[in-house]
């Protein structure tokens, strides 16, 4: 998605280690207009898979799932990393490594939001060891739901994520998929004008 390629290019930091920093657009402050294309251009290549529900990861993935929800129609559910007071004692709940953070988070989401028979598109930030998509796969299959695609905005194609979440043989697509990040550098899949 050239918009999206575009910020990256201009505003977007390698802050190496296979560290972007976006946090100008995506996942501190966002860029709402942005969102909305992202979730249009999703909600495009996804309507033929008759998702029921959107589930993301709190907190970066909500802004991305929520636009593509409204585009899509559908409900957005995502997997709190902290059980609030008001989330009933049986959860769903599994563990995820999160690079940025540096350790496992949890992932927990409330059985009366994703059940058995759902029909699940899960749409986050980013894809990059398919840690955390992962996670959210197992909740799904934790609730008897089923997987029907993937979404990232952005892909770091060398970490390999992709090859783990092929197996589950459903659409994985990317809106700005990053081939490398040497140096200062940050270069896009071509083509993507």
């Amino acid at each position: 998605m050239k918009i999206l390629i575009e910020r990256i290019l201009s505003e977007g930091k390698n802050l190496g280690g296979g560290i972007l920093k976006v946090d100008s657009f995506v996942n501190h402050q966002v860029d709402p207009k942005l969102m909305d294309e992202a979730g249009r251009e999703f909600a495009r290549l996804f309507k033929d898979v008759k998702a029921t529900k959107i589930l993301t990861a709190e907190i970066s993935g909500i802004a991305p799932a929520v636009a593509t929800g409204l585009h899509l129609g559908i409900p957005v559910v995502y997997a709190r990393k902290r059980k609030p007071i008001t989330m009933p004692d049986q959860v769903l709940l599994t563990l995820a490594p999160s690079h940025t953070k540096g350790r496992t988070v949890e992932l927990i989401v409330s059985p009366e939001y994703l059940a058995g028979g759902e029909r699940v598109l899960i749409i986050d930030d980013f894809l990059a060891t398919g840690a955390t998509i992962m996670g959210l796969v197992e909740l799904a299959k934790i609730a008897g739901a089923e997987i029907v695609g993937i979404g990232a905005l952005i892909e770091k194609t060398f970490e390999n994520g992709r090859k783990h979440l092929e197996t589950l043989g459903v659409p994985i697509v990317s809106l700005a998929p990053i081939t490398s990040m040497e140096g200062n550098e940050i270069a896009f899949e071509e083509p993507w004008e």
